[in-house]
């Protein structure tokens, strides 16, 4: 690889770790064709994007990059893939699933919205992430709750009301 490719593969790399905030990091070597194929079309559908780095290039991508990856630079080592995903437990999903078929993938570490997670026993970890959607659910569910009680609470008392005052009429 010359030198131009390798510059323009840093330039790509840092460019697709600037517009995301979730990156995983995992060995897949010695999956077999078919296993890696039945991968990356689980990644497609989940739409992640998979792709195989050298580490050197991935390592520059990210010292040029504007986040801070802290200590995940060190487990550049190996063979590597990374993945790229909007939501933070989505990959680790994907991974884990696929592990009940096989060893692999391993997972290196990820960088989730700042937080830098390292080895494979984050795995888990990462899996019970909330999504933006699903915590932005929770919080509309949690102030929804009181209104709904004060609602019901005036209509049956409203209820409640109406009768007393018949029967009081009625007397």
């Amino acid at each position: 690889m010359t030198r131009e490719e390798k510059s323009r593969v840093i330039e790509e790399l840092t460019a697709q770790l600037a517009g995301t905030n979730v990156v995983y990091i995992a060995d897949i070597s010695g999956l077999n064709a078919e296993s890696t194929s039945n991968l990356r079309r689980a990644c497609f559908k989940a739409g992640i994007e998979l792709a195989v780095v050298k580490n050197t290039l991935l390592e520059k991508a990210m010292e040029a990059s504007d986040n801070d990856y802290g200590d995940l630079t060190t487990v550049l080592k190996g063979n590597t893939s990374i993945l790229i995903a909007e939501n933070g437990n989505v990959p680790a999903k994907i991974i884990k699933e696929f592990r009940k078929k096989s060893d692999k993938p391993v997972l290196k570490g990820a960088f989730i919205h700042q937080a830098v997670f390292i080895g494979d026993h984050q795995l888990d970890a990462l899996i019970a992430l909330k999504s933006k959607d699903e915590v932005i659910g929770e919080i509309i569910g949690l102030l929804q709750s009181p209104a709904k009680n004060v609602v019901s609470a005036l209509k049956s008392s409203g209820g409640k009301l109406a009768g007393i005052l018949k029967t009081l009429s009625e007397k």
